[in-house]
């Protein structure tokens, strides 16, 4: 197809596709004369996987471009996978762990113990809770990293089914994003419903007892 063709099957404007092609996001076309070229269906993929990157994950044209460069190249999937992660969730450079928390985790999940940007971004948060004063409980790390390793086993199983890979980075660009709200409502939700359950749970006249108790020490 011609690039007028390929606007109106992806429904971006001419001059889009034209930047995206000078821009190195998008491969170039089959040569058909000196201004013309011949578009196929990957074209159409890579432009859906821009519009993704751009649209539901506000990514710049740089952090894109580091991505697809990575597609053209022939990265493996892990490589591509890793560099998504640290685009879209903003995590830094890969480094080695250095929190004993994080330690620990990843060495009761089983998890491998190699420098990766989501690992400096777990010791970092880990160290920063522990500043606060609101450090997490091994019991508790155990709980939390056991439900998070389920839910990749799910998100990265279902990923793995797509073969082509610009496919997969915009399924998994939209699941990083749209999932881990999931994960944030259910687990809000999960909150409500246990402290309503708790609270149910209390006689009444304890629960008078208590608000008496505030009240008079107010």
């Amino acid at each position: 197809m011609q690039l007028r063709e390929l606007s109106g099957l992806t429904g971006v404007p001419i001059a889009s596709i034209k930047f995206y092609l000078r821009e190195g996001l998008l491969p170039p076309g089959r040569p058909l004369t000196a201004t013309r070229s011949d578009y196929d269906a990957s074209h159409a993929r890579r432009i859906a996987t821009i519009q993704t990157l751009r649209g539901v994950n506000d990514l710049s044209i740089a952090q894109i471009r580091a991505i697809t460069a990575l597609i053209d190249a022939g990265a493996s999937r892990v490589e591509i996978m890793k560099s998504l992660q640290r685009e879209v969730q903003s995590l830094g450079e890969p480094v080695p762990g250095r929190a004993p928390a994080g330690n620990a985790v990843v060495a009761l999940r089983g998890w491998p113990d190699v420098p990766t940007a989501a690992r400096g971004a777990l010791d970092a948060h880990l160290e920063e809770m522990d500043r606060l004063g609101i450090a997490v409980p091994p019991a508790a790390l155990d709980v939390y990293s056991r439900a998070v390793d389920l839910i990749a086993h799910v998100d990265l199983d279902h990923a793995a089914s797509s073969e082509d890979l610009d496919a997969l980075v915009a399924h998994v660009a939209v699941g990083m994003h749209m999932r881990r709200e999931l994960v944030l409502k259910l687990l809000a939700l999960a909150q409500t419903s246990r402290s309503i359950a708790i609270e149910r749970s209390v006689p009444m006249a304890v629960r008078a007892r208590s608000y008496a108790a505030r009240v008079t020490t107010q």
